[in-house]
């Protein structure tokens, strides 16, 4: 699963990144403990330029008759996409990236566990699969939620879980964001877990499983990982 990430770069570097113009609001970074429901940074293609916004981390399908369903909808398996009632049609038509320059996992070590970060090698922004949805309440709120698409792991991951983000190629995000494919099958080729010989993990204090922590100690390198008992 992916249940916690990271955004540490400047405001002006994920607009260049994304070829985004400035937004008028100015939005909450660096990040150090991005956790699920909370706000977060998405983006998406209105069919003619790429636009960035806030959803909530946690998928509300707009069919929902509440929100508790939000917390336990964070991820969604990219192998069962189109069979899910909650994805097989967002998968058609409300696609997302969702920026990150890193995430966390938890890896077993004995009956403990060491939070690992992993990040590009070259420390590079990367955007995760996406899926987004608005939900209207009773009361009239409208609220616009979204899920992490994982997969396998990669070679890299697989000792410290069996699921990652799908962490798309840069020059495969415009097909996704594109708004004119509706071919689902044309797309699953893409959500495939990411080349390892690209990125790296490293050890982190136990403080990032603490959600109100959010400070650059959180991706501190603790170097070698501490014998756990």
């Amino acid at each position: 699963m992916c249940g916690r990430y990271t955004i540490t770069v400047t405001l002006e570097e994920l607009m260049f990144r994304f070829h985004l113009e400035l937004p008028t609001s100015r939005y909450h970074i660096p990040r150090y403990n991005v956790a699920p429901m909370q706000m977060v940074m998405a983006i998406i293609h209105d069919g003619e330029r790429n636009r960035i916004g806030e959803l909530r981390w946690g998928l509300v399908p707009s069919w929902a008759k509440d929100e508790k369903m939000a917390a336990s909808m964070i991820n969604a398996r990219s192998e069962t996409l189109q069979e899910k009632p909650a994805f097989k049609n967002l998968i058609q038509r409300k696609r997302c990236l969702i920026p990150a320059d890193g995430f966390y996992e938890w890896k077993k070590e004995g009956a403990a566990k060491q939070p690992m970060r992993i990040v590009m090698k070259d420390r590079r922004l990367f955007s995760m699969a996406g899926l987004y949805d608005t939900w209207l309440s009773g009361d009239g709120r409208k609220i616009s939620t979204c899920t992490i698409i994982t997969t396998e792991p990669n070679e890299l991951m697989a000792p410290i879980h069996n699921r990652m983000p799908a962490i798309l190629r840069p020059e495969d995000e415009s097909a996704w964001l594109d708004r004119h494919t509706l071919d689902a099958q044309q797309l699953m080729p893409l959500l495939r877990p990411y080349d390892d010989a690209e990125m790296t993990a490293y050890p982190v204090p136990n403080a990032v499983g603490n959600v109100r922590n959010d400070s650059a100690d959180c991706i501190a390198d603790i170097g070698e990982a501490p014998r756990l008992f």
